[in-house]
């Protein structure tokens, strides 16, 4: 399982990163605390709170994967200030 964390800028990017994961067979998780919502999922992924980095769970290790959700990548430095 792979897990990073993804911020959004903007609904029209939130709309792109849903319809592009689900075109991914694997099983995509978001949330922070105990909110967990399927990510794939576009009203669950609203349902977040958009303004904090959200961590992203994949139960895949494929390096495709990765390229994909890549644009919506946290930084990986700030990321672990804000599991913090």
């Amino acid at each position: 399982m792979q897990q990073v964390f993804v911020k959004f800028n903007s609904a029209e990017q939130v709309r792109s990163f849903v319809n592009m994961i689900s075109t991914i067979e694997e099983n995509f998780d978001m949330g922070s605390g105990r909110r967990l919502v399927d990510a794939k999922s576009l009203l669950g992924v609203f349902a977040l709170d958009l303004t904090q980095p959200q961590k992203l769970r994949c139960n895949s290790f494929d390096p495709y994967v990765m390229e994909k959700i890549t644009p919506y990548l946290y930084s990986e430095g700030l990321a672990q200030e804000a599991a913090s």
